[in-house]
């Protein structure tokens, strides 16, 4: 008998005709269900799938803007987990685009632009379609691109990038760009950014155009964490980026969990960052941060689930 079927919260129960009705009430299986009878039932440990993945039956909220879920919903499922996915943030245009428009407009002044994320080059992307503008106006300019997710987005739109640093963070960029004395550097960023990499490009002589490109705002869903989280429901909780983890108390405080309840409700719960940053921001409000990734990627994070939550032996 089988229960909740190809979902991660599938029950399965196997004993004979003799046995099958004390089997279940001993599981505790209830209806809807779905009864196999015969021979056929011996064949489950050859041809199970779905239920023997590393994650199974595990419950992971995925914080992400919903147009960026998916990646990680995805990889998540196909190891067995109930991805639920709580949408912590979203993304907009700036309200002022004078200083993008600005920049895109007089792109020959710059010898660098330096993405920091796939958003900063789509929302500058539209930006430039907007403006007339075709990729050719970025010919002449070296293209940095923080993380391989964001010189992935780069190069969608045929552009090479000339340098990716080895961690996608603003301090690794600091360290391994070269020499930028006197250069003009164009950084097309989110709202939100840390200061760092402007204050660290300026050291080395740099000058630095700090545009915003995109805004972070709060996200929303259909989804209750407050009460997934009340009822123990939930194993891990996954964040991606600083404004997921403040978004997601945000959410909360809205769903009527106080701070403290939320970090008494989460203290039972894996907490996953992205990388050290993600991780300082959680540690700072006061969450217990479990699992910090060594990739700072979607794959890292995934890995470092599994290695945290897979069953031994699996």
């Amino acid at each position: 008998m089988i229960r909740w079927g190809t979902m991660a919260r599938q029950q399965t129960v196997v004993g004979t005709l003799a046995t099958i009705a004390d089997d279940v009430a001993r599981a505790g299986l209830k209806a809807p269900a779905v009864t196999v009878v015969g021979q056929v039932v011996n064949l489950r440990q050859e041809l199970r799938w779905f239920d023997n993945g590393p994650l199974w039956g595990k419950r992971v909220i995925v914080t992400r803007a919903r147009e960026q879920a998916s990646a990680l919903s995805e990889r998540l499922r196909a190891l067995g987990a109930e991805a639920i996915e709580y949408p912590t943030i979203a993304f907009a245009a700036p309200v002022d685009v004078g200083p993008l428009d600005d920049a895109v407009i007089n792109l020959r002044r710059y010898s660098w632009i330096i993405f920091t994320s796939a958003n900063s080059v789509r929302f500058f992307m539209e930006r430039l379609r907007g403006l007339g503008q075709t990729v050719t106006a970025l010919a002449d300019i070296k293209i940095g691109a923080i993380g391989p997710a964001t010189a992935a987005a780069v190069e969608q739109h045929g552009l090479a990038t000339h340098f990716v640093p080895t961690e996608a963070v603003a301090e690794a960029v600091i360290a391994q760009i070269g020499e930028v004395m006197n250069q003009r550097i164009l950084l097309p960023r989110a709202d939100l950014a840390r200061p760092e990499l402007v204050a660290g490009l300026i050291q080395q002589g740099a000058h630095v155009d700090d545009v915003v490109v995109y805004r972070t705002v709060l996200g929303a869903g259909h989804t209750n964490a407050a009460t997934l989280l009340r009822s123990g429901d939930i194993d891990a909780v996954t964040f991606t980026s600083s404004s997921t983890v403040t978004n997601f108390m945000a959410r909360l405080a809205d769903e009527g969990i106080t701070a403290a309840e939320a970090v008494a409700l989460l203290s039972n719960v894996i907490i996953a960052a992205i990388g050290p940053i993600t991780a300082r921001t959680a540690r700072d409000l006061g969450l217990a941060v479990a699992i910090e990734a060594e990739r700072y990627t979607v794959d890292g994070l995934v890995t470092a689930l599994v290695a945290a939550l897979a069953k031994p032996g699996e």
